[in-house]
């Protein structure tokens, strides 16, 4: 029998040498000369460009001064004294984004021809452009408005009136068009044909009074279109539900993970004094390259929401129910102190009749606890409630869920998540499990009906807002959502990701791993009283997680492989 072939590694690009501003770099085969530049940590100024799109090059902002090597009538590099080759120049400015480098290729960024260029393209760009900063969206992240400072002039020739164009344009029912603003880069038409594959935007009329609209009977709508606004260099594109709402250079940009399914796109959270703006993609290759959808990126509002519990409380028994008929109060504040201890009273009297019915929303790290917890009192069962829905081949996932991977990881969930919860169901009406912790989710949504929930001794439920099954809980303990703590997901694809704190948690309620770990019975873990010491605790009994650092994961989060 023929041995298998092994495959041959891939063979490393070939590297091109130039030099820009007389600096040498070495980069791979076909590189444009704005990302080389980049390598040196040259900036390149530009508009239409953009490292996931094709090239366009109608900008101009990137014009550069170009030259080769001067060549003898043998075909040989002509050499200065020093050695050196001699550089034949260019007269005309080249277009960088367009340009792909050569060896031996010479290029000027600061030349008193580039200069000049970009002042052109400035006063060109400024001609028909509204004076608008002090209400645009994009102040404080407009190209336009950094450029202009950088590389215009402080004064306008320009005395005639500016052509007018359509403004407050609903595109689609989340962008919202200003196309006095638009410098036509054509970044979000390449963006629609070629990432959503929509083809739905494009260019009308000619010079002066082009505009951007959508085709005829079509709307921008499709589930990645505020990624536009995104890549939008200036204010002509906005997002409907952050228009007017918050000066950008109010907020604190945190870097987080999307909850909205198991891809994990990596985000930058924005809030201001503990309320939440908005969510942008943050750049990682490995997950989501520079988007996100428009569900997961609109998916804070119950992050604000008013009703949100702040405080722990317990159930009244039914004879010391106050309020009226309409409106029965059946909880009444605790201190945390008396809950945790009270529960912790209530969960060792069960001990061997619990059940655990978890989130994989919950952080890794909440997971680990859950079932320290589920070995602690010996519970009967353990799961979490599967979500899933359509996949769109592009980033939407069909595990709805950020952290099965870590549910089973932990040994909460199976293979199938949510097999379990018809057997706890069962376990609670046959008398067998006379306890439940619900952590961040709905049992009576899960298959759990409230005539079964009745029937338990003690329901404790941490979540962070109402519901149906908060309504029958004995204790009711206010978590925290995933940008008011820190912790890890592990995604679909077994890459474990963390995400930071952006603010803390609202009124008396505490981060997750703070109330799993009060609930452990007996004296405290030590390793358990920091969050530093828990995640080393998690990592330390978890053969897959065993070299992981929380450093180790970065800001990119690292692949776990084939660890489980």
């Amino acid at each position: 029998m023929a041995e298998p072939a092994i495959a041959e590694a891939p063979k490393p690009p070939a590297l091109v040498n130039l030099t820009i501003d007389d600096r040498p770099v070495s980069v791979p085969k076909g590189t444009n000369v704005v990302v080389a530049a980049k390598k040196l940590g040259i900036h390149i100024p530009h508009y239409c460009f953009h490292e996931k799109l094709t090239v366009a090059g109608n900008c101009r902002m990137c014009l550069i001064e170009m030259g080769t090597p001067k060549m003898s009538p043998d075909r040989k590099p002509v050499l200065k004294p020093d050695g050196s080759p001699e550089i034949g120049w260019i007269p005309r400015p080249q277009i960088g984004c367009a340009t792909t480098v050569s060896e031996g290729m010479a290029i000027k960024t600061t030349s008193k021809m580039v200069e000049d260029c970009r002042k052109g393209v400035m006063e060109f760009l400024l001609i028909n452009h509204p004076l608008d900063c002090p209400i645009c969206d994009q102040a404080g992240e407009c190209h336009l408005q950094e450029y202009s400072v950088e590389y215009g002039t402080g004064e306008s020739r320009f005395v005639e009136k500016k052509v007018h164009k359509p403004k407050e344009v609903e595109l689609g029912p989340r962008v919202t068009l200003d196309d006095e603003r638009c410098v036509m880069c054509s970044r979000c038409i390449r963006f629609c044909q070629e990432v959503a594959h929509d083809d739905v935007l494009g260019f009308m009329d000619r010079g002066s009074h082009t505009t951007l609209g959508c085709y005829p009977g079509k709307q921008l709508e499709n589930n990645y279109s505020l990624n536009t606004v995104d890549i939008c260099p200036v204010g002509a594109l906005t997002s409907t539900d952050f228009r007017f709402k918050m000066r950008v250079w109010f907020l604190k940009e945190t870097e987080s993970i999307c909850t909205s399914c198991s891809t994990g796109c990596n985000v930058l959270v924005g809030s201001r004094e503990g309320v939440v703006y908005r969510q942008t993609p943050r750049r990682n290759d490995s997950v989501n390259s520079d988007w996100m959808c428009d569900k997961g990126r609109l998916d804070y509002k119950w992050i604000n929401d008013g009703h949100r519990l702040v405080q722990p409380l317990y159930r009244l028994d039914a004879s010391h129910v106050r309020g009226g008929p309409d409106r029965p109060e059946t909880h009444v504040a605790i201190e945390w102190d008396s809950a945790l201890k009270a529960c912790r009273e209530k969960l060792s009297a069960a001990r061997g009749s619990l059940a655990i019915l978890a989130s994989g929303r919950c952080s890794t790290e909440e997971l680990f606890l859950l079932k320290s917890l589920a070995s602690a009192y010996g519970a009967r069962a353990t799961d979490i409630v599967g979500r899933s829905w359509d996949a769109d081949k592009i980033l939407v996932s069909a595990d709805r869920n950020p952290n099965t991977n870590g549910a089973r990881l932990m040994g909460l969930a199976g293979e199938k998540p949510g097999s379990s919860i018809a057997a706890i169901r069962d376990g609670i009406e046959r008398g067998e499990i006379h306890a439940l912790i619900v952590a961040h989710e709905c049992a009576v949504k899960a298959g759990i009906p409230v005539s079964t929930l009745q029937k338990l001794k003690t329901l404790i439920v941490v979540d962070i807002l109402p519901g149906e099954t908060t309504l029958h809980a004995h204790f009711i303990l206010p978590g925290a959502s995933h940008v008011e703590k820190r912790g890890t997901f592990i995604n679909g694809k077994k890459r474990i990701q963390r995400f930071q704190q952006a603010h803390p948690a609202r009124g008396l309620s505490l981060p997750d791993w703070e109330i799993l770990r009060h609930l452990m019975p007996g004296e405290q873990t030590p390793a358990f009283s920091s969050f530093e010491g828990l995640f080393k605790a998690m990592c330390a009994q978890t053969p897959a997680l065993n070299k992981l650092t929380w450093n180790g994961i970065g800001d990119q989060g690292a692949d776990l492989g084939n660890a489980f």
